[in-house]
């Protein structure tokens, strides 16, 4: 789910910091394989840690764009003079930065919007010749989590869902890209397992419970009671199916 206010864009920055997205974002890194000189663009910046990873592995050249306001400020904060960053929301054509660019990492955004067609179509536009894309989203219907009643983990889950307009869009990117003109198209599965009680486990466990009451007929209580079960559940883990996808603009 996207930040609605400043509580809700904390919780999402939080995530960041935890040993399960450190580990995503070192292979973000392998699979984008920038060099020194290239420009590279990262769409969905949020608190800038990738950022300055890329800005100390390429120098110059790095941006990044996230259409929250607090996400911008953190990563201005964390990243100085080694990155620009701005304040911009992936929509059709001229919503990003001109580039052309290297290499576009665009991560946990697409599943969030109403045109992925036209969004993708201005992540080509912004590529070079020869640019290469990296995308990152998550197939939320695979969430599991520890603990009894398997059947309220099941509503819960689907009310989660209903917060993402794609829920399932790794597995309905292919086709879209190839219809942008992308080639040379991979697919990555990378499961995020950890313990539900701690790290990113517990900062999810937030956001669903802040998410899903009034959805899918389920209440407050039901969340209540759902989100005590799997904080009892300490280190036994959740997990979720995230994808990466590639492809190069020809």
């Amino acid at each position: 789910m996207l930040p609605t206010d400043a509580a809700s864009a904390r919780r999402v920055a939080d995530t960041y910091d935890t040993a399960e997205a450190a580990g995503e974002r070192a292979r973000t890194l392998a699979l984008l394989a920038a060099r020194p000189g290239e420009r590279v663009l990262v769409v969905g910046a949020g608190p800038g840690q990738l950022l300055s990873d890329l800005a100390g592995a390429v120098g110059p050249g790095v941006v990044g764009v996230d259409p929250d306001p607090l996400m911008v400020t953190l990563a201005r904060r964390r990243c100085g003079r080694g990155a620009v960053v701005e304040q911009r929301a992936l929509g059709g054509h001229g919503s990003l930065p001109g580039g052309p660019f290297d290499a576009v990492a665009c991560l946990q955004v697409l599943e969030f919007l109403p045109d992925v067609r036209a969004a993708v179509t201005e992540l080509h536009r912004v590529l070079r010749p020869g640019g290469r894309l990296v995308v990152l989203d998550t197939d939320w219907t695979s969430l599991r989590w520890p603990g009894p009643d398997r059947e309220r983990h099941r509503r819960i889950r689907d009310a989660w869902c209903t917060t993402v307009p794609r829920p399932r869009l790794p597995h309905e990117l292919g086709p879209v890209l190839r219809a942008a003109g992308f080639t040379g198209g991979w697919t990555e599965r990378v499961p995020l397992r950890g313990p539900a009680a701690a790290g990113y486990g517990a900062v999810l466990r937030e956001m669903v419970a802040a998410a899903a009451p009034g959805r899918c007929g389920v209440t407050r209580s039901d969340v209540d009671a759902w989100s005590a079960d799997v904080a009892a559940c300490g280190d036994e883990p959740f997990s979720v199916d995230r994808w990466f996808l590639g492809a190069v603009r020809p």
